[in-house]
């Protein structure tokens, strides 16, 4: 398997541990950060823009879940790039950056706030979900290249 289609799939998985994360927490937690709206927010911006006008909440619901899905695998995928021995480094990063843009950007991104700041608690969850989206991808990235090498190289 070459490094890109590793990339590929480790972005995947990330994207989906961060969705899976986000989808649980907001049913469990009263205060959880409502990354959610942000791509709803997004997609009925962008169809405002367009002149494609609006359209009901489920589906934006479900642009904006794809949306997310996509272009988060896209980011995550970044994990599966440079020195494998940098792999953890550059997931917990990549993490850390997402998370912090999720608290930090919506305002300024005219998206406004969705709950994302709403309460140290809640900007510590929307962080902590990117962050497992990055460690996801980057154990992906290790566990793929691990089948790859030969078994008397994983035993050393």
């Amino acid at each position: 398997m070459d490094s890109r289609t590793i990339s590929t799939i480790a972005g995947a998985a990330g994207a989906a541990a961060l969705t899976l994360a986000h989808e649980t927490g907001r049913r469990l937690f009263d205060d959880a950060p409502r990354l959610d709206v942000l791509g709803e927010r997004a997609i009925a911006a962008a169809r405002a823009g367009l002149g494609a006008g609006t359209t009901n909440r489920a589906t934006l619901h479900q642009h904006a879940l794809l949306g997310d899905l996509v272009a988060n695998a896209m980011y995550y995928a970044m994990v599966g790039t440079g020195p494998s021995a940098q792999v953890w480094g550059r997931g917990l990063a990549l993490g850390l950056a997402a998370g912090v843009g999720a608290i930090t950007l919506p305002e300024p991104l005219g998206l406004e706030d969705p709950r994302a700041t709403e309460s140290p608690r809640t900007r510590a969850l929307a962080v902590t979900y990117y962050v497992i989206g990055g460690l996801a991808a980057a154990a992906t990235v290790n566990a793929l290249q691990a089948r790859q090498q030969p078994s008397g190289a994983r035993a050393r």
